[in-house]
């Protein structure tokens, strides 16, 4: 079973290294053309144009692995190809519910300061996916760090109440970055989750 690793708004691919280099597995670390220090590529301007692109490394069922942004395209295929998205492990993410209502702090301003380059349109990504989530059956674990001012635990409470089949581990300490500072925990935890 392929795992396919999908960051948040910073784009890196490498984000998600310390995790996978626990792991061991076959496994595809995307990146986000336009995003954080990441090039721009022709026809990815928006949420469902990196939909498309992991669509398109789909061959076969997968477990998607994603970070904040990153889970708002997980779930998007999870809705979408039910039947191709295996698991899901969903860390420190909106998951299309409308964090800023759950506390969560406005990025886009430390965002952009960091990422002058980055695309703009990430910053007016809004989606409130709540009504449809329910319908996601892919057994599904949820990360959180209860230091993560971004995205709060109560975020990942919500969609434990949404998803059927969902888990959330808070691990303390963490903040929105839990998978590169708490890279043993977080690869412990999702070891077991996709075994």
């Amino acid at each position: 079973m392929t795992i396919l690793f999908l960051p948040g708004a910073g784009g890196s691919a490498a984000f998600w290294k310390p995790v996978a280099d626990r792991l061991g597995r076959a496994c595809h670390l995307f990146c986000w053309p336009g995003l954080g220090d990441e090039p721009p590529a022709p026809g990815i301007a928006g949420i469902e144009d990196l939909v498309a692109l992991v669509r398109a490394r789909m061959a076969g069922p997968v477990d998607l692995v994603a970070q904040s942004m990153g889970g708002l395209v997980a779930l998007k295929l999870a809705l979408a190809e039910p039947g191709r998205v295996r698991r899901l492990v969903l860390t420190a993410t909106s998951g299309g519910v409308p964090v800023a209502d759950l506390g969560g702090v406005d990025w886009r301003a430390e965002y952009y300061a960091a990422y002058p380059r980055a695309a703009r349109w990430i910053g007016e990504t809004r989606e409130d996916l709540s009504a449809a989530i329910g319908t996601v059956a892919a057994p599904t674990l949820l990360l959180w760090g209860d230091s993560d001012p971004i995205s709060p635990v109560a975020v990942g409470e919500r969609l434990r109440a949404l998803l059927p089949h969902a888990t959330l581990h808070v691990l303390p300490g963490a903040d929105h970055d839990l998978a590169q500072t708490h890279a043993a925990a977080a690869a412990a935890l999702i070891e077991e989750h996709l075994t």
